[in-house]
């Protein structure tokens, strides 16, 4: 309320100076430790690449179903002498991948698949341990900035239900004639591991800006290339499961010719899956065990991947900021570079090399795919001498 003033109050008199506008109240807010919650997001985004990476060659190398049991806290201690190794080694000779396909499998021959699954597991283990000692610490120090609590739980919880999916897929190749574990569940697995990144690299992209500064960049959003770029995002993805769908049964080592199939545009049988009884399965079967099925779909859908990448790549070229153009530069780089680690990894009956670099490409143009969406939702002005563009 305004201080009433005498009307005997001389003109010249000394008055109190208004008070200085208050600021908004998103800068008045608790701001947290956002750069420390940021450098241990990076530390788990790494770490789980790493993982992706890793699982990849635990199936390139066939050590996936190399561990029988899942022990979540003592299965953390591998084998310290003769007779544990021995008893790990008998419980391998027990399940159909030994019996039907690795026969004769010498002990010092099965030590060398048992550690990269044990390494697989460590390494889940250790981001488990690192999201939750980072998660407490911050929490109990009360550094997380307001609205990020329920944000950094997820990823502890997606960790762990990651970890219950590893092991469904792995106790799918336990029993009857599997010798590898079942498809769909390696789809979902991997699925999963780029959900689990694609939430890092989010968080890790919105806590490089203050609040205020992503209110700010928001209001200049291009809606339409956001749009875009998420459904970019999301046919990246189905790219990805279709990709683990091919890992899944060595479908990748079928027909290792391109632009053909062995000399067809469409495979023969591509809808014969046996029964193991002289039958056939259902023509569905086909779509996640057929071979050449499997990565004809995989094939094409590269195809339109490519297609549709351009369409974004063109309109993304024409974004009024010059940070969004570039990320849309490097998200069509990135697309040519990993279609050739495609065609590469056909050529060479799916080299472990080749294969890993083409696994490591997709960690890669999924990343590149979400900084150009998180662009185009909040973008980056230039400066007035330098201009938007």
């Amino acid at each position: 309320m305004a201080t009433k003033r005498s009307i005997f109050e001389e003109v010249g008199a000394e008055t109190k100076a208004p008070a200085a506008p208050v600021g908004g109240g998103i800068d008045a807010r608790p701001r947290g430790a956002r750069r420390g919650i940021r450098l241990w997001l990076v530390a788990l985004f790494l770490l789980v690449a790493a993982m992706i990476a890793v699982g990849g060659l635990t199936r390139l190398t066939d050590s996936g179903l190399s561990i029988t049991e899942w022990k979540p806290v003592t299965g953390a201690l591998p084998p310290m002498d003769d007779a544990a190794w021995q008893s790990e080694f008998e419980k391998y000779q027990a399940i159909p991948e030994y019996q039907l396909q690795n026969k004769g499998m010498t002990l010092e021959a099965f030590k060398s698949i048992y550690w990269w699954e044990w390494g697989h597991r460590q390494l889940g283990r250790l981001i488990g341990l690192v999201w939750f000692v980072g998660f407490v610490g911050f929490a109990l120090a009360r550094q997380i900035p307001p609205g990020w609590t329920g944000r950094l739980v997820l990823p502890g919880v997606l960790g762990g239900l990651q970890g219950a999916v590893g092991w469904w897929m792995v106790s799918s190749g336990l029993s009857g004639t599997m010798l590898d574990v079942a498809s769909y569940r390696l789809a979902l697995h991997l699925g999963l591991a780029f959900v689990i990144l694609g939430v890092l690299a989010w968080y890790i992209f919105l806590l490089g800006r203050s609040e205020a500064e992503l209110m700010t960049a928001r209001r200049g959003r291009e809606a339409k290339l956001y749009s875009l770029s998420t459904g970019l995002m999301h046919f990246a993805f189905l790219q990805i499961l279709l990709g683990a769908l091919v890992a899944g049964i060595d479908a990748g080592r079928a027909f290792p010719t391109w632009p053909l199939m062995n000399g067809e545009f469409f495979p023969a049988d591509a809808f014969y899956v046996p029964d193991g009884s002289g039958g056939t399965l259902p023509a569905w079967h086909a779509f996640f065990e057929n071979p050449g099925l499997v990565q004809f779909i995989h094939r094409m859908s590269g195809y339109l991947l490519f297609a549709f990448g351009v369409v974004v790549w063109l309109r993304g070229r024409k974004s009024s900021y010059q940070a969004t153009q570039i990320a849309f530069h490097q998200v069509m780089a990135m697309l040519v570079v990993q279609m050739c680690l495609g065609i590469a990894t056909v050529l060479t009956v799916a080299h472990v090399h080749v294969a890993i670099t083409h696994q490591i490409g997709a960690v890669i143009l999924w990343v590149l795919i979400l900084r150009a969406r998180h662009l185009s939702q909040y973008p980056v002005a230039g400066s007035i001498r330098e201009g938007t563009a």
